[in-house]
């Protein structure tokens, strides 16, 4: 019989987590080789490994061998060695809960301070399966942008993609657009942000009553991909967590180019062949797995209306990853360089960008306005060089001449922050189109 010393003893050895480990046997510049995992570890499961200084690496599976497992680091290499102890983490799963609203996270949930907000009671996997018995796209939302309300209306559940350069104001747009919404919240995923313009994003562009149902995920351009993938994921698994407790989310995603750069960068640390731009396959197909998470939901549940930012280098729209993109979202909406610099915010080019809601989303006579309103955009700009060289004549072409005169209004048109509804944009709209005097244009702005 055991005594009662030997009987403590060997509850407390029960009582002791298990920790099963590996050994490092190889480090390269952004993957390590772990010896001894093979047979427990997972794609997507956590690994910490000991360096010689005391601190831990923080790593990610990305591969996995007959004898090996490869993975990715959270962090730097400083201090790791061959030989290094690897602690198998297994899944470390997010639980978002209400408490995060308001707060600015990280890849892992915490937040800026180096605390943790209150967790959530069930976990939501960072790669889910989006909802197969999907409704059908809802009602035409409220932007108070004159521009989307009428020309390229978002409606709940759709997924519209937002195309620009740098500086020609993609951050201010999307700020307008969590301030205006009328979800019941708005998740942003800032992946690869200049830390500089994370502050400024926060606190400037979406201010007080931005923050007020907003939670911001944050992964800086200095920090590894895979942290960059691992914000992103859990900004879209916070979304379905509020999705599927019934309730409208904006989700504002700057940007999948990054995000798509980032899965490169991993991909081919795991061994994965280069094609397309040095694109491996995978992350074409990583891409449209992460649009499709958006959207609306199964009956009985809420929507996810996403707006995901496109990266393209001057003006380029064949780039690989804005190529794909524009094929997997329901409309793009491209900013123009050009209209930007001579002064109209948001410089929306409403000839090269669509919304797929429409014509359904409008009614017949909006639909007629729309179009005529674009097609006298459409003449006007065709015929730009001509009319600033003096050598248009009036009278040689009646659309033009039309165009001619209410172009100008319609370009202040654009800029309009309307403090009411679609319906006022609209009303707006019909008046330029009629020549009314006194129509209100402008009257509104912001």
């Amino acid at each position: 019989m055991p005594t009662l010393l030997e009987k403590q003893f060997f509850a407390d050895v029960i009582d002791l987590p298990i920790q099963i480990y590996g050994i490092v046997r190889a480090i390269s510049a952004d993957s390590i080789t772990i010896k001894g995992l093979s047979g427990r570890a997972k794609i997507g499961d956590q690994i910490d490994i000991s360096a010689k200084d005391g601190q831990t690496v923080r790593t990610e599976v990305i591969r996995i061998d007959q004898q090996d497992v490869v993975v990715t680091p959270y962090g730097q290499l400083t201090g790791l060695s061959l030989g290094a102890k690897a602690v198998y983490l297994g899944p470390q799963e997010p639980r978002p809960c209400w408490g995060w609203v308001g707060k600015v996270l990280d890849h892992t949930g915490r937040g800026l301070d180096g605390g943790y907000p209150v967790q959530g009671g069930e976990i939501y996997p960072l790669n889910s399966v989006p909802p197969i018995n999907r409704k059908a796209i809802g009602k035409r939302l409220d932007t108070g942008l004159a521009a989307i309300d009428t020309f390229l209306p978002l409606c709940r559940g759709q997924r519209l993609g937002l195309f620009a350069g740098s500086g020609v104001g993609k951050s201010t747009l999307l700020a307008d657009l969590a301030k205006s919404n009328q979800a019941d919240v708005v998740i942003l995923a800032l992946v690869g942000e200049r830390g500089r313009e994370v502050r400024e994003f926060t606190e400037k562009a979406l201010g007080e009553v931005g923050m007020k149902k907003s939670i911001v995920f944050v992964a800086t351009s200095d920090e590894p991909p895979a942290l960059k993938l691992r914000a992103a994921l859990l900004a879209m698994a916070s979304a379905e967590y509020f999705r599927d407790q019934g309730k409208h989310v904006l989700l504002l995603f700057d940007s999948l180019t990054r995000f798509a750069e980032a899965h490169r960068s991993v991909a081919l640390s795991a061994g994965e062949t280069p094609s397309l731009r040095a694109y491996p396959p995978s992350t074409f197909q990583a891409l449209a797995q992460l649009c499709e998470r958006a959207g609306p939901g199964s009956v009985g549940s809420g929507d996810i209306t996403a707006v995901f930012s496109v990266l393209v280098a001057g003006s380029n729209m064949e780039e690989p990853v804005a190529d794909m993109v524009r094929g997997i979202l329901d409309g793009h909406i491209i900013l123009d360089r050009d209209i930007a610099e001579r002064g109209r915010y948001p410089a929306i080019d409403i000839r090269r960008s669509v919304s797929r809601s429409l014509p359904e989303c409008a009614s017949g006579t909006e639909n007629q306005h729309l179009t005529h309103a674009r097609r006298l955009i459409g003449a006007y700009e065709n015929a730009r060089t001509l009319i600033s060289a003096g050598l248009y004549q009036a009278g040689s072409d009646q659309l033009l001449d039309e165009a001619v005169v209410k172009y100008e209004t319609l370009d202040e048109f654009m800029t309009l922050k309307q403090r009411g509804n679609a319906a006022d944009s609209f009303a707006a709209l019909e008046a330029i189109l009629q020549d009314r005097e006194n129509s209100g244009v402008g009257k509104e702005q912001v």
